[in-house]
């Protein structure tokens, strides 16, 4: 989710550990480290799990941080209820990633949902999750949800299973994940969508990663008439700003939204409500400077 290195320290006498990341060489996160809970080495990866002194548990991919129990909740419901109250009726939701399980849990309390797909491409990520952070991956055992050990970019090229949103919990555009930000896959996840479809895309930090975000909207444009960008806050990536593009075949993440049916469903949450949806796609002037002409604007109201 972040592109950045780690390493452990040590802080005066004490032989105190800290993993901190750096972030394309201009910023640097840290965090207070208690215990080791979890690492492995997968084919893809090496995988994680810490117990941290001021964010609870933490996942680490090949030494970034993934998420953290202290925050990890505004992530997976930005991800999932944005276009979740927007569609009007999801149904079949398609989860690329997502290894973790927040995003499942998240889709899998809408009552409308009959069936969600998830394709993670590292099961190791899966496993290590079921056992150490359970409050997060505990929805991946509701039989609503299959569960299909993967490549996110191989399924959307080649199943024939029509979806009405589509969840790309990814990565950072390096390694296993960069085929997940080109216009072929965006394309092939577009033929997977109805005709009313939504697809969310994780899409990195507005002040670090503006050409990301431009190459990966530029690679949506071609498949989907509506292209809309909006902000969350985090405490465990650079910056403390992060992104979803929200990318439509039909709706509106403004018009669209039914703030009546957001509130009729009585889905607990502790960061998103409808207040929140709507003003995460009020823009800064500087993300609106720098996506000018890429992304639409959204409408008041």
């Amino acid at each position: 989710m972040n592109q950045s290195g780690n390493q452990c320290s040590r802080q005066g006498d004490k032989q105190t550990q800290w993993i901190r990341e750096v972030h394309k060489e201009t910023v640097c996160l840290g965090f207070k480290v208690e215990k080791l809970l979890f690492s492995g080495q997968s084919p893809f990866q090496k995988i994680e799990i810490i117990k941290t002194a001021g964010h609870g548990k933490m996942l680490l991919n090949d030494g970034i941080v993934m998420l953290s129990e202290k925050d990890e909740f505004i992530y997976h419901e930005m991800i999932a209820h944005v276009p979740l109250f927007v569609h009007p009726a999801p149904r079949r939701v398609l989860i690329i990633g997502g290894g973790d399980g927040g995003t499942a849990r998240e889709v899998l309390k809408h009552e409308t949902v009959e069936r969600v797909v998830m394709v993670e491409i590292d099961q190791m990520v899966v496993d290590a999750c079921r056992e150490h952070i359970p409050s997060v991956s505990g929805a991946l055992e509701d039989p609503r949800l299959e569960l299909v050990f993967g490549d996110g970019v191989e399924y959307v090229k080649n199943s024939d299973e029509t979806f009405d949103v589509a969840l790309i919990d990814s990565t950072d555009p390096i390694g296993p994940a960069t085929p997940l930000f080109d216009s072929v896959f965006y394309k092939n996840t577009a033929d997977r969508l109805a005709e009313d479809g939504i697809m969310i895309t994780q899409s990195e930090s507005p002040f670090y990663d503006t050409e990301i975000q431009l190459s990966m909207f530029k690679n949506q444009r071609p498949h989907f008439k509506k292209l809309h960008i909006y902000l969350f806050s985090t405490l465990t990536y650079p910056g403390g700003l992060w992104s979803f593009g929200f990318a439509s075949k039909k709706q509106c993440p403004a018009r669209d939204l039914d703030e009546k049916r957001v509130h009729a469903s009585r889905i607990k949450t502790r960061y998103y409500n409808a207040q929140i949806h709507r003003a995460a796609f009020a823009l800064p002037e500087f993300t609106r400077e720098n996506l000018a002409g890429i992304v639409d604007p959204v409408p008041a109201g």
